[in-house]
């Protein structure tokens, strides 16, 4: 087939003006499009393993790594295409093959309503200072909602917020704040390293791209302590998964006075979902909510009460604005954005779902 710039750039075009997450591109397979959630293959011819490698040097800046790719393993990068797109991807061996996964990001900052985000997000975003975590699974929709907050802090506040990414994914220019925005790598060793610098570049604000080990979440809560907002993601599905990720990651003599600093520290979390919508054109984010309170903070500190965590949350509804999944999920079937299949499908219990269902519409 023959794959260069213009024909690469094509493609792309295609899968953003269809609204494409993610883009899977496989030796000896047609390149395939994550659209709403599903793998659709492309109307057009298998890709070759020289195809292949023709999309990696289009997208990889290290020239030198060129006349390594049939050696490299796997490699993450991002790739820019002026007024179109940015890129994000992952290029990985298999079974002897090559393949790269690339994920479009827009050049469009989402702003919290674009999104369909709940108030309450807003409100955390202008926290004073804490930890403020946002989770969930790949493909979950973590960077946009993040990407979200950070716009929405930078069009109201006038601070200097400090993003250490990897890669860089979307690009914001300043509003109101000063953001200066680090990527692994190009402009940082790694994140320990960036971190360590962070707290004397005078950040009001730090997002951290990833919590990937302990030192990095030790230095997240030194900068929390010190009086910062400190943005992170974690793969967890909830609350008390992400806690219990975040524990578990230092040894055991230190995990009592590390669920302290957490306990003292996180502000909130938010964990997310991506669902079908009902026309079936599109998804929406089901997202679980907490913002910690003093109930909160205790079931954190005591390993026998944690699971008292999801009473709060729910219970914190209407003061806080907090809310558990199977919440917002029943919102959702009300508000007639997902239908009830998608909603039982996703409830943490199904039967509960309906009975609570059944019980609310009766109190209406």
């Amino acid at each position: 087939m023959g794959i260069n710039v213009e024909s690469f750039h094509k493609l792309i075009r295609s899968a953003v003006s269809v609204g494409t997450s993610d883009i899977h591109i496989r030796t000896d397979e047609r390149p395939c499009f994550r659209m709403r959630g599903d793998l659709v293959p492309v109307k057009t011819g298998e890709f070759s393993y020289k195809d292949v490698k023709d999309v990696a040097k289009i997208i990889i800046k290290d020239q030198g790594l060129h006349s390594q790719l049939d050696d490299l393993k796997e490699l993450d990068g991002s790739y820019h295409i002026p007024k179109l797109c940015r890129i994000r991807y992952n290029l990985l061996r298999y079974q002897g093959k090559l393949g790269i996964i690339l994920r479009i990001i827009t050049l469009d900052i989402p702003t919290t309503d674009q999104l369909g985000l709940p108030e309450v997000i807003n409100k955390i975003s202008m926290a004073h200072s804490g930890l403020v975590l946002v989770t969930g699974a790949t493909g979950s929709g973590k960077s946009s909602t993040l990407a979200a907050m950070i716009n929405y802090i930078n069009r109201n506040s006038a601070c200097h917020i400090l993003t250490l990414e990897d890669p860089i994914e979307f690009v914001h220019q300043p509003i109101k704040a000063r953001i200066t925005q680090r990527e692994i790598g190009e402009d940082t060793a790694d994140f320990s390293a960036a971190l360590r610098s962070a707290l004397r570049q005078d950040p009001d604000i730090i997002l951290i791209g990833e919590m990937r080990d302990a030192e990095t979440i030790s230095i997240a809560l030194k900068a929390a302590e010190t009086g910062h907002l400190v943005f992170g993601t974690v793969h967890t599905t909830d609350a008390l998964n992400t806690i219990g990720r975040l524990i578990s990651m230092f040894p055991p003599e230190e995990q009592t006075a590390v669920r302290n600093r957490i306990s003292d520290n996180i502000y909130a979390t938010v964990s997310q979902r991506l669902l079908k919508t009902i026309d079936g054109k599109g998804r929406v984010a089901a997202q679980e909510i907490m913002i910690t309170s003093p109930g909160i903070r205790d079931a954190i500190n005591d390993p026998i009460k944690i699971s008292e965590i999801y009473t709060y949350i729910e219970k914190n509804k209407r003061g806080q604005g907090t809310q558990s999944f199977d919440q917002c999920i029943t919102d959702l079937y009300k508000e007639k954005k997902i239908s009830l299949e998608e909603a039982k499908s996703n409830a943490t219990s199904p039967d509960d779902f309906e009975r609570n269902l059944m019980f609310s519409s009766e109190n209406e």
